[in-house]
């Protein structure tokens, strides 16, 4: 091959990279200038920001329901979806084991007042012995000792006169025995009055007696109420008006206390208060700041295809919660308005928080806002020369997703150009990945041309 037809075949390559780059390049990068194919006029009208996600519809209140009682399930008169009042017999258990119990603890009572009478009577006959015992010993012991020294001194006389033989044997055998008799009474007397002494000890044991005989009594009533309270605690009652959302036993079911079972005894149903109802849904990190609360909401269901129910944010939570590195903050809505029943715990509800709303505002589609590195801005036919362009600096507010707040910079009625392209502030993203398509096409296009010249050396 000759050279000058290696050297056509090398400017071909180059002319076909240079073609290929300017065709990517025009493909991806927008054209100065933009090209306009419409206008938008500036109109007044409502905007509402709103914070769109999911959530839970839950009761005002459930309450688990369970005995304090064991035993056999016999009455169960309701089912689910059965609305109670407060009050109401939710279910009953054999009472035969308790009524037993009742009727021994009976017994215990009335034996354990019987002592307790007997204690008492007891300690009333020590009181008294106290109080007259000592006065009729010691009186005892002042006569025994009179008569103990009255014999005693005739006796001494009775043995002066035998001594002077003037009286006889008898006589002072006599005077010997009654003052014997006498002696001996005396220590008789002594030794009651000495007994006398452990008078106060012995009504004081009989005082402690009663006081045991009393705790006794007290601990036998105690037993009888709990034993009472057990008997009616097989009656389970409602603790509050509602509805009857789960039902977890039947009737000859046995079921375990709430009280002496460590699991927490057995749920027998869930009781649900539903004149309240609330949806709690998870709002992401980026938008909790939006909400407020008071903030209205708009609740749909997809049971419902078309109703709508309103709400009102009444809570929001001060700690977040972090799901796989998504970080959600729950915000209890709660459900006004006539239908909320249709709504059931447990169902998904879609919910629009309105965080916002500016009524009788300047507004522009958002196509027609775009962004640059004064800021936002818009394009407008150059008054001097409608077939040229200018740009108008604006300051927006919020923003739908669809149109945007003016807040200054335009008129009522104005005429903004919308871009065949916009570089709106959703598409300020776009021109950039463009170029960098371009630069992408461009390095691919020099790095052929620099193979095909390569290869076209090498054949040389």
């Amino acid at each position: 091959m000759s050279k000058g037809f290696k050297l056509l075949g090398i400017a071909i390559v180059v002319a076909a990279v240079i073609g290929y780059v300017v065709w990517g390049r025009g493909k991806t990068a927008p054209p100065e200038p933009i090209e306009k194919e419409n206008t938008v006029k500036v109109e007044r009208g409502t905007i509402e920001l709103k914070v769109a996600t999911t959530g839970k519809v839950v009761s005002n209140l459930d309450v688990a329901i369970k005995s304090k009682a064991s035993g056999q399930i016999i009455k169960l008169p309701y089912d689910i979806s059965d609305r109670v009042t407060s009050g109401a017999l939710l279910a009953e258990l054999d009472p035969v084991d308790e009524i037993r119990n009742v009727t021994q603890k009976e017994a215990a009572l009335s034996s354990a007042r019987a002592r307790l009478a007997q204690a008492k009577e007891e300690y009333q006959v020590a009181l008294v012995q106290l109080e007259t015992g000592t006065s009729s010993a010691l009186a005892e012991l002042a006569a025994a000792t009179i008569k103990e020294r009255d014999a005693r001194a005739r006796l001494e006389r009775e043995e002066e006169l035998y001594a002077k033989g003037l009286t006889t044997k008898e006589s002072l055998d006599a005077a010997r025995s009654e003052a014997a008799s006498a002696a001996n009474a005396l220590r008789q007397a002594q030794v009651k009055v000495e007994q006398t002494k452990n008078l106060p000890r012995q009504v004081e044991m009989k005082r402690q007696d009663v006081l045991l005989a009393e705790a006794d009594v007290k601990k036998a009533e105690v037993d009888l109420q709990n034993a009472q309270q057990r008997l009616r605690e097989t009656k389970i009652f409602a603790p509050m008006d509602g509805v009857i959302t789960t039902k977890e036993v039947q009737i000859g079911q046995i079921i375990a206390s709430g009280i002496s079972n460590v699991g927490g005894g057995t749920t027998l149903m869930t009781l649900s208060d539903l004149s309240r109802i609330f949806v709690n849904a998870n709002v992401d990190e980026s938008d909790i700041g939006k909400v407020k609360l008071g903030q209205r909401a708009i609740i749909t269901a997809d049971a419902y295809p078309g109703k709508r129910f309103r709400g009102k944010v009444v809570r929001i939570a001060t700690k977040g919660t972090n799901n796989n590195n998504v970080v959600t903050f729950e915000v209890k809505i709660e459900v006004e308005g006539e239908g909320k029943e249709l709504l059931k715990p447990e169902m998904t509800a879609n919910v629009e928080i309105q965080a916002d709303r500016r009524e009788n505002v300047l507004t522009l589609p958002n196509e027609a806002v775009q962004f640059g590195k004064q800021g936002y801005f818009v394009e407008m036919k150059s008054k001097d020369d409608p077939t040229t362009t200018v740009r108008q600096k604006i300051e927006t507010g919020i923003t739908d997703g669809l149109v945007t707040e003016i807040v200054s910079g335009l008129n009522e009625g104005d005429e903004v150009l919308v871009p065949s392209r916009p570089q709106s502030r959703w598409t300020q993203g776009m021109a950039g990945a463009g170029q960098q398509r371009g630069s992408q096409n461009f390095d691919r296009g020099m790095r052929m041309a620099t193979f095909r010249m390569s290869g076209a050396g090498r054949g040389r």
